[in-house]
């Protein structure tokens, strides 16, 4: 039930970036990653992985394709 929760959280989050130009370096975005990760691995690690991600993400990261393990 909280994994359901977290996913729509993360869609409705996707809904309201989608006003804002692509900023994210890494395919797939950010919050696309973290979905996966939760629906693959769960709320605790798939979220450790998401926060872990999101972490990689700046200006110094080149990017690229990452999937979720």
């Amino acid at each position: 039930m909280f994994k359901e929760i977290i996913i729509k959280l993360i869609n409705c989050y996707q809904k309201i970036s989608a006003l804002k130009p692509p900023v994210c370096r890494f395919y797939p975005t950010c919050s696309e990653y973290m979905k996966q990760a939760v629906k693959k691995y769960g709320v605790i690690k798939g979220g450790w992985l998401g926060i872990k991600r999101i972490c990689r993400c700046h200006p110094l990261n080149p990017g690229g394709y990452d999937p979720v393990p």
